[in-house]
């Protein structure tokens, strides 16, 4: 094995090691956000709009995650305030922000049925 395809797979060992950990770390926060008997994390999608060019200004790569809510009625400003708990337990944890930006996402949304997302970042 030559020292050039030696390098190469140790990078792609890292890199796939550290899109495991930032879905774990999101996983383990997103599961925190709400008591049970109010929401239920699902777990969270990767979307990438190959569309889209890359130079364009329009998001093109972004991440959903995915809750049910106990109940199938929320009230509007129910909705707006789980949207915003979500969001901010996302915006607080800097390491995984970052993380999420150096793989390459625009942005994050939240979705608690599937017909609807509610933009974060």
């Amino acid at each position: 094995m030559t020292l050039k395809h030696s390098l190469s797979v140790s990078v792609a060992a890292l890199l796939l090691s550290a899109q495991a950990a930032h879905g774990e770390n999101l996983d383990v926060l997103m599961s925190q956000v709400f008591p049970e008997a109010q929401a239920t994390y699902i777990g969270f999608e990767s979307v990438e709009r190959q569309d889209i060019p890359a130079s364009a200004a329009v998001d093109r790569k972004y991440l959903i995650v995915d809750f049910r809510l106990a109940s199938n009625q929320m009230a509007s400003e129910q909705l707006q305030a789980s949207v915003h708990k979500v969001c901010m337990a996302l915006l607080k944890d800097r390491d995984l922000i970052r993380q999420l930006s150096d793989s390459g996402y625009d942005m994050v949304s939240v979705a608690f049925d599937r017909r609807s997302q509610f933009d974060c970042l």
